[in-house]
């Protein structure tokens, strides 16, 4: 096969690759409803990303530039579009961002020619990654993310890294202005993610302290605050929104995922939850509403796990991992929800604010103690039970 040959090879089974049509599982839990295929892969890069294509300098056609993730993808409705601000990670570990394109949310996801150009502070960045993007009601676009650095108190100590928040903004998703990364007195950040709405006069923020780069610690769960200006942003006081809890699906650390979701019945939350196992670390998803008025006040918990890795989900760079830190509302009040598993690559469930906003309001809590999770049961039981016994009689009848 010649030179050319291969690369019209590479193009065609690309091609092949971003245009297969997707379509829903089989069943569903009438609450939200998962997808059969991956939307974006490693393999979804363009093939220009990662070879050089032309024979004089590489005659052999290899990889230059291995890609080695496509995952924890911010996600916004603009102009009819779907575009998810995937964190794409190379072989060489770097992560970056990069806008994926699609006309209908599920399938045919196509990146933009070019990679996000983020600019740095006067302390560049190791590493970017897990952008949460909001349309602020002060008109711009902003991104969210982790900014990670050396942590230069323990030089010796190659694995020490420093987490912040680190701050961009933008109208167009092309060109971003980087502001100052996020002022707290918590220690290290994660998961920071911005309100959509000014809350008495200021910019709310959704915080995750914690007190080292990977533990959080004593501390942790989602925080919240208030600052004056995104453009030297500072949280003086954070408060404790929805706190870890012994042997739930929080146990070990928990964190906003996108942005809330406003509904006629208070402010939607997806949010990630971990626990310890005997393989290591679970990351799930889960819901709760906080009050529309004061959105930092939760109003209802759904007890358990929203979404959790199934089958091949399960596996990858960080198994038994489902994360989540973009969604969509269209003009149909149908939600995409974007999550990610194991690490590796990107996924979507599709319901709708009704079906989201029934889930989080009639899901019992979880009453913490198995005593008080079998007379949860029970009582759906019985209720079965009574409405089985009714239209049995009425059939007889």
């Amino acid at each position: 096969m010649s030179f050319t040959q291969k690369v019209e090879k590479l193009c065609s089974d690309y091609e092949l690759l971003i245009s297969l049509k997707n379509a829903p599982t089989a069943q569903s839990n009438g609450i939200y409803q998962r997808w059969q295929l991956p939307i974006v892969t490693a393999e979804h890069t363009p093939v220009f990303w990662r070879y050089d294509l032309n024979e004089a300098s590489n005659p052999f056609l290899q990889e230059r530039i291995g890609i080695n993730a496509t995952f924890n993808s911010g996600a916004i409705y603009l102009d009819g579009k779907y575009l998810l601000v995937v964190r794409v990670e190379g072989n060489d570990r770097k992560s970056f961002f990069a806008v994926a394109q699609s006309d209908n949310g599920v399938d045919n996801f196509r990146f933009w020619d070019y990679p996000v150009t983020m600019p740095e502070t006067d302390q560049p960045d190791t590493n970017v990654y897990d952008m949460r993007v909001v349309q602020h009601a002060d008109g711009y676009i902003y991104g969210l993310f982790c900014t990670e650095r050396k942590d230069l108190t323990r030089p010796e100590d190659l694995s020490a890294a420093t987490a912040q928040c680190g701050i961009a903004r933008t109208k167009d998703l092309v060109t971003w202005e980087r502001l100052p990364d996020l002022i707290t007195y918590s220690g290290q950040q994660r998961n920071v993610v911005l309100h959509p709405e000014f809350v008495d006069g200021k910019y709310a923020l959704y915080t995750r302290p914690q007190d080292g780069f990977i533990s959080v610690g004593a501390g942790g769960g989602i925080g919240w605050g208030l600052c004056d200006s995104m453009e030297k942003a500072e949280i003086k006081q954070e408060t404790i929104v929805d706190g870890k809890a012994y042997h739930t699906i929080k146990e070990v650390k928990n964190g906003q995922g996108p942005a809330p979701i406003k509904t006629a019945n208070g402010w939607l939350h997806l949010a990630h939850g971990v626990r310890n196992t005997a393989a290591g670390l679970r990351y799930v998803l889960y819901v709760f509403m906080t009050d529309l008025v004061e959105p930092w006040r939760v109003t209802h918990k759904p007890g358990g796990h929203f979404i959790a890795p199934q089958g091949s989900e399960r596996v990858g760079d960080v198994s038994n991992v489902t994360f989540a830190n973009g969604w969509i509302v269209n003009e149909n009040n149908e939600v995409f929800i974007y999550y990610a598993s194991s690490d590796t690559r990107m996924h979507v469930a599709t319901t709708t604010i009704e079906q989201l906003v029934d889930y989080a309001l009639n899901t019992p809590e979880d009453g913490l103690r198995s005593a008080t999770s079998v007379n949860t049961l029970k009582q759906l039981i019985d209720k079965n039970m009574a409405f089985f016994s009714k239209t049995a009689s009425k059939t007889k009848g």
